[in-house]
């Protein structure tokens, strides 16, 4: 069989298995944010963090909610590492330096997971369970909760209540990513990912000196860090490791894992609003992104020329053989169009047209299939914008889903879809004029300067997959990119907030022979128009000074 042939195959039966899980998952997580009812387990939980679960929240409560939960968990985290040298299981390592403390407990808890550490030399068990995996579910089960009061806002009417933070988060913790993790993390483990507390341990010699390897809880950790969009690896070869990662199987299974709740929020929209095809509309548009994507990242990384690539048959170089050009493609694709930073090879080995392409897929805003909640609330903004533009070029009020788009909601919209490529161009800018930031990149010109960039797009994007060859582990990376993605995770959700807010305020607007049709195939054209342009006008000077100067020059 053919290395094209095997990825191709691959990649339909990823959609096969995507489309059965699709409808009673959907389903079942419309259910879990619609029930009256709570779980005895829920009920000890709300009684311990003192939350009323039926209290109702107008858009600054709930926020306020978000944002106290978030800065508690940032504190708690950070303590964790500083204090890790004297916790039991720490593996005899050290307390982590207040920089990287910094820069790792913003990373987690923003759903970004980026790492300038060597996971299996630097953090014992309690801090890899007790802290980076508890904050694996609890970043996602917040993402959840904005995109599901975005979601009423559409929904409801004359009435600026969105629900309640601590139930949306508790239920999507304990309803849907446990219950899907433990599965996930047993058929990684039955594929041969280990499992245990085990301590540092010497597995032989190797080239005059020996090599040691820790245990770890890594296939629990492993799966909630796919399932949350999270991203974070136990060992620093993330999902190219084999503990992480040992096999074909395992790999499809881990990009399954990426892609479901994502792709199944979009059938939960649907039922939510009253309209299966709402939701089928926007599912449209994210899966036309992403087999896009694909089909260009294999394509290049397939058929791009020059001799060495002809020999070994394409770009080679920095992927495993375990997966081959092909499901490296597809993993890269998922991870980068979603806020995931696992990566199963090194990006920074692409050719630079696939580089380019791993980059502005986090530059659309991670909304094809985008993060767990985060890319329902992101797509759902840039629908805003797509009616919003249909109706300038028609001369009509725009609508959506009942609700009139004015001044107020566009400004909303528009304050979200600014803030992150003013993080991702300004902090690049200012790295590139520094001095001691420069010095960091491994390599120079075009490529060096993908480095940076590709640095705090992955950040403010809350991607956390790193193109590798810059070293990050400095004062001013850490800092920096740990303040670019606090802000390019909570400043969003404001607006995202508030645009909810003034949607179910609003009284319904009955649809007329002039509305557009937003359930239909034009408005799922419209809105990938609307996305690649948008990202493509912000995002291309930057992208033409590295990854397309890379690729045109080879």
């Amino acid at each position: 069989m053919s290395p094209v042939l095997a990825g191709v195959l691959q990649l339909l039966a990823l959609m096969v298995a995507l489309a059965l899980a699709y409808r009673p998952l959907g389903d079942y997580m419309a259910g879990v944010y619609s029930s009256p009812k709570h779980l005895r387990v829920e009920k000890w939980i709300y009684r311990a963090i003192g939350a009323n679960p039926a209290t109702e929240m107008r858009w600054p409560a709930y926020l306020r909610g978000v944002l106290a939960f978030s800065l508690v968990s940032v504190l708690f985290l950070y303590l964790m590492q500083r204090i890790q040298g004297s916790l039991p299981g720490s593996l005899g390592f050290s307390s982590i330096d207040p920089d990287q403390a910094f820069n790792t407990a913003a990373s987690f808890v923003s759903n970004t997971n980026w790492q300038s550490y060597y996971g299996e030399q630097a953090m014992g068990h309690v801090v890899q369970t007790g802290g980076l995996a508890v904050q694996n579910f609890l970043s996602a089960a917040v993402g959840m909760a904005v995109a599901i009061a975005l979601v009423r806002g559409f929904a409801r009417s004359r009435t600026g209540e969105l629900g309640n933070f601590w139930a949306d988060m508790v239920r999507g913790t304990i309803r849907i990513l446990l219950p899907i993790a433990l599965v996930g993390a047993i058929l990684l483990v039955a594929c041969g990912a280990i499992q245990n507390f085990a301590g540092i341990h010497e597995v032989g010699q190797f080239m005059g000196g020996s090599q040691q390897w820790n245990g770890g809880a890594v296939a629990s950790q492993e799966a909630i860090k796919e399932l949350g969009t999270n991203g974070g690896g136990y060992f620093n070869a993330n999902a190219a490791h084999p503990f992480e990662n040992p096999n074909g199987l395992s790999n499809l299974l881990e990009i399954f894992l990426i892609l479901l709740i994502p792709l199944s929020l979009t059938r939960t929209f649907g039922r939510m609003v009253g309209s299966v095809k709402q939701g089928y509309a926007i599912l449209a548009t994210m899966v036309t992104i992403w087999i896009v994507f694909t089909a260009l990242m294999m394509w290049t990384e397939f058929h791009h020329g020059g001799p060495a690539f002809d020999i070994a048959g394409g770009a080679t170089e920095g992927k495993e053989t375990r997966f081959g050009i092909g499901a490296s493609s597809i993993f890269s694709v998922a991870t980068t169009l979603t806020s995931t930073g696992a990566v199963n090879s090194f990006l920074s080995s692409y050719t630079g047209f696939g580089g380019g392409i791993a980059m502005l897929g986090m530059q659309l805003g991670e909304i094809a299939p985008g993060g767990v909640g985060s890319g329902l609330y992101g797509i759902l903004v840039m629908a805003v914008i797509a009616v919003f533009l249909a109706g300038l070029m028609v001369g009509r009020t725009p609508e959506y889903l009942g609700k009139k788009i004015g001044t107020r909601q566009i400004k909303f919209a528009a304050c979200y879809i600014l803030i992150t490529p003013a993080l991702v161009l300004c902090f690049t800018a200012v790295a590139m004029a520094m001095n001691t930031p420069a010095n960091s990149m491994t390599n120079s010109g075009a490529h060096g300067f993908s480095e940076i960039l590709y640095a705090y797009t992955s950040g403010a994007n809350n991607n956390g997959s790193a193109f590798a060859g810059l070293n990050a582990d400095t004062q001013w990376f850490n800092t920096s990119i740990g303040i670019a993605m606090l802000l390019g995770r909570f400043l969003p959700m404001v607006f995202v907030l508030a645009l909810a807010g003034s949607l179910a305020e609003q009284k319904p607007v009955p649809m007329t022979a002039g509305t557009l049709r937003t359930d239909k195939p034009l408005f799922s054209g419209l809105l990938v128009g609307t996305i690649m342009i948008v990202a493509g006008l912000t995002y291309f000077p930057a992208l033409a000074l590295g990854p397309l100067a890379e690729g045109l020059a080879s």
